[in-house]
C-alpha cells in the first residue's frame, strides 16, 4: 500500500537533486516536506535550489554518492533531523556509446552510480526508515532498463539491475512498514542526454517528456498503491511486448539500426 496518506508530511532524502528531474521533484516535494535533504554534485545548483525553496529544515549534501563517506554524511544528516520516511534514489549518469569502444571507466561509473550507489545508500538508511510508522523507498529507473536499446548497453544493464533490486527488496520487506517501489521515466529532456541522443530521438520520433511532467507524475505515484509505474502508454506496451514476445522488438529495432548508428559515438 502507499506509505503516505493525504496531508502526511514527507521527511525525505532525494539524490540527484541538482539535475533536471531531481530539481523538478524537489520543487514539488518541498511544499509537502517537513524535512528535505537534497543530495547532488553541483554545489551552486543545490544552493540556488535551497534559496528558492526555503522549506522547513531543508539541507543540502554536495558529494559523490560513489564515495563511502558520502553515505555516512547523508545518514548522519537524516538522523540529526529526527529520521526520514522517504528515500528517493534518483541520481544517475548515462553515456550513449557503442559498447565495443566504450571506455571501461564510463561503464564502471554507470554501474556504480546507477546501481551500486542506490543499493548502498538504501542499506545505510534502512534503520532510519524502519523507525517511521510508514516509509517508502522509490528507485527511479528508466524504460531502457526494461527495453534494451543500442548505445545503452551498460546504462540499460545498470537500470535493469536497479529494477531487479527493487523487486527483491520489496519482497524481502513485504512484512514491514517500508514500501519499496520503482518509477521508470521514458526519454526526458535533460542534460543527461548528449546532443547525439537528442538528434537521434528527433529522427526516430521518440517521445520526450519535460522534467516538470516527470516530477508531476512522480508526485502522483507517491500517493498511489502500485509498486511500479512506467511512463508513457506506448513505452508501457513495448515493455510488456518485450517480455512476452521479445522477437518483435528485436525486429523493429534492427530495422532502425542503420539510422541509430548515424548518431552512435564509436
Amino acid at each position: 500500500m502507499a506509505a503516505h496518506g493525504p496531508g502526511t508530511p514527507y521527511r525525505a532524502v532525494l539524490t540527484g537533486a541538482s539535475g533536471g528531474i531531481g530539481a523538478a521533484i524537489a520543487r514539488r516535494l518541498a511544499p509537502r516536506a517537513e524535512v528535505l535533504i537534497l543530495v547532488g554534485r553541483q554545489q551552486a545548483a543545490l544552493e540556488a535550489l535551497q534559496q528558492e525553496l526555503q522549506p522547513h529544515r531543508l539541507q543540502i549534501v554536495c558529494a559523490d554518492l560513489c564515495e563511502a563517506q558520502t553515505l555516512d554524511r547523508i545518514a548522519a544528516a537524516a538522523d540529526a533531523c529526527g529520521g526520514i520516511n522517504l528515500l528517493v534514489n534518483n541520481a544517475g549518469v548515462s553515456d550513449f556509446h557503442a559498447f565495443e569502444t566504450q571506455s571501461p571507466g564510463a561503464i564502471r561509473k554507470m554501474v556504480e552510480t546507477n546501481l551500486l550507489a542506490p543499493m548502498l545508500l538504501t542499506r545505510a538508511l534502512l534503520p532510519l526508515l524502519a523507525r517511521a510508522p510508514a516509509a517508502q523507498i522509490v528507485n527511479i529507473g528508466s524504460v531502457l532498463g526494461s527495453l534494451g536499446f543500442p548505445g545503452f548497453a551498460a546504462y540499460g544493464a545498470a537500470k535493469a539491475g536497479l529494477a531487479g533490486f527493487t523487486q527483491a527488496l520489496r519482497r524481502e520487506l513485504s512484512d514491514t512498514a517500508i514500501a519499496v517501489r520503482h518509477f521508470a521515466p521514458r526519454s526526458t529532456r535533460t542534460p543527461i542526454n548528449s546532443a547525439q541522443v537528442d538528434a537521434m530521438n528527433r529522427a526516430l520520433g521518440t517521445a520526450q517528456d519535460s522534467p516538470d511532467a516527470v516530477a508531476e507524475a512522480f508526485l502522483a505515484f507517491l500517493e498511489e498503491t502500485g509498486w511500479q509505474r512506467i511512463l508513457g502508454r506506448k513505452e508501457s506496451f513495448l515493455v510488456l511486448l518485450n517480455k512476452l514476445a521479445p522477437g518483435l522488438p528485436d525486429s523493429a529495432i534492427r530495422k532502425q539500426l542503420g539510422q541509430i548508428r548515424k548518431y552512435l559515438p564509436r
